[in-house]
């Protein structure tokens, strides 16, 4: 095995950790990518106390587990987005109804989560970024080109404060590129990065799922950003699979809809081709974590976990220490 393979508990935060970690260890993984919603991490005790993650790394040491990084897509997403009342599920019933009020929560918030996860001893911290133009990705009347340049602008306005904490704690910020955020293909990420003056602190938690079904090139994102990808998630995804009356937009139906063109399969059952991803991590060198973010509305979710660290495993490789043919030199 060539990484530690990893399982992100955001969509298990219904469950304790320490149920969690019981059940993760059984199934076969090295670590967990904590989520900091539910019981998994508290990002207000963490910024504020070593003793506090102390305390999270004895729990996964009393199962075998580790932990290279904490995720905080929540509050990520009230930093740049058009706050309604969907985001206020995701901060504090104190700013519910004041937006002014949710973001600046949400500001202070990623700057607790650098500390928390230096005082860690992390590296790395996964997130949204939100977006204030995602909504006029395909708009009638036309957008004017300076609306976008804005919506870059702002985001670099919000988000370089928060790097620069990021900088100071020396822990990175990996953006899951990812439809809903100002990153969300090739041509976008290196937008975000220009805008940011390619900010040292600022990266991208790279994820197939995400890209596959919109007909990004996700082998060539990997290679666009060799020196960017500072966590990498193991996430499968099938297209094209539909009846024909659902396009890439999603018509308003549900995952797990069988109408759909696209929708998220558990690992090996989708169309993302792992092992060219592979390669292309063994090309830049990359030795993270392959954190699996488990998600398929037609499986159960324990076999899905279970199964999908068995697939990781299987099908991640090291790269060559040899040229394979050195020994005709012999």
């Amino acid at each position: 095995m060539a990484r530690p393979v990893t399982l992100f508990t955001g969509q298990w935060a219904d469950l304790p950790l320490t149920e969690l970690a019981a059940m993760a260890a059984d199934w076969g993984y090295d670590g967990l990518e904590l989520a900091c919603w539910g019981d998994h991490f508290d990002v207000e005790q963490g910024a504020e106390s070593k003793s506090y993650c102390d305390d999270r790394h004895a729990l996964l040491d009393k199962h075998g587990l580790k932990c290279w990084a904490i995720s905080h897509h929540l509050a990520g997403q009230l930093v740049c987005d058009n706050i309604d009342d969907r985001h206020y599920a995701f901060a504090p019933e104190s700013v519910a109804g004041k937006p002014d009020a949710a973001r600046a929560w949400a500001v202070e918030t990623m700057k607790k989560t650098a500390k928390a996860a230096a005082n860690m001893g992390l590296q790395t911290v996964n997130g949204f970024t939100g977006s204030s133009i995602w909504p006029l990705l395909y708009s009638f009347p036309p957008c004017a080109p300076d609306q976008i340049d804005q919506g870059f602008k702002d985001f670099a306005a919000a988000w370089k404060p928060i790097l620069d904490v990021f900088n100071e704690n020396a822990v990175k910020f990996a953006l899951e590129v990812h439809p809903t955020e100002i990153a969300f293909d090739i041509a976008s990420a290196q937008r975000a990065l220009a805008a940011l003056d390619h900010h040292p602190a600022f990266g991208f938690n790279y994820d197939p799922s995400h890209l596959g079904y919109q007909g990004v090139d996700y082998v060539k994102f990997i290679r666009t950003f060799s020196d960017r990808i500072f966590h990498c998630h193991m996430k499968d995804v099938w297209w094209a699979h539909g009846d024909g009356t659902v396009g890439v937009f999603g018509g308003h139906t549900d995952f797990g809809d069988p109408r759909r063109y696209w929708d998220f399969r558990s690992l090996g059952h989708g169309d993302v081709r792992f092992e060219d991803i592979i390669v292309a991590l063994n090309d830049i060198g990359y030795q993270g974590p392959l954190s699996v973010e488990w998600e398929d509305s037609r499986m159960d979710r324990c076999h899905g976990a279970r199964e999908a660290c068995e697939f990781v495993k299987r099908v991640d490789f090291k790269p060559s220490d040899i040229a394979f043919d050195g020994q005709f030199d012999k």
